[in-house]
């Protein structure tokens, strides 16, 4: 039992430092790309977010093609890198893009909120008045003794 963990926890450190001193196999240099998306994609998106009015950042009709573009550019650079997509460098820069730009933004559309009178009054009185229903037919049935053997 003791050599088995002795065993296994040397092909957990070969393991280890074989992912930290050898190169990738997919070939994707995180650095390159990490530069190359803030060069390049986050430069075109601070410049077209720029020349749209800060009181319109939370507007998803107004946003969404700067965004789409933005996405668009992180997944072709990373095309042309090697690298897969998504992956954890898109997630930080999403996340980055996010705190800068969409901090201040609610989640409108998303919200949970109750539904209107109109609809929330029958599932909430229906329910009472059969509850009230059966309860007197319940009363009304056991002072009727005639039928109980």
């Amino acid at each position: 039992m003791a050599q088995e963990r002795a065993w296994l926890l040397r092909a957990g450190l070969v393991l280890i430092i074989a992912a930290l001193l050898l190169p990738s196999a997919s070939g994707c240099d995180g650095g390159f790309y990490e530069r190359t998306i803030q060069d390049l994609c986050l430069a075109k998106f601070d410049f077209d977010m720029g020349g749209l009015e800060r009181g319109l950042w939370c507007s998803w009709t107004d946003t969404m093609e700067i965004y789409e573009g933005l996405t668009n550019c992180t997944y072709q650079v990373a095309l042309r890198v090697d690298c897969f997509w998504p992956n954890h460098i898109v997630d930080r820069f999403f996340t980055q893009i996010h705190r800068i730009y969409f901090h201040d933004c609610a989640l409108t559309g998303r919200l949970l909120r109750d539904p209107p009178a109109s609809v929330l009054a029958p599932f909430i009185a229906v329910p009472v008045l059969v509850t009230l229903l059966m309860t007197a037919l319940v009363v009304w049935r056991s002072k009727r003794i005639e039928g109980v053997l």
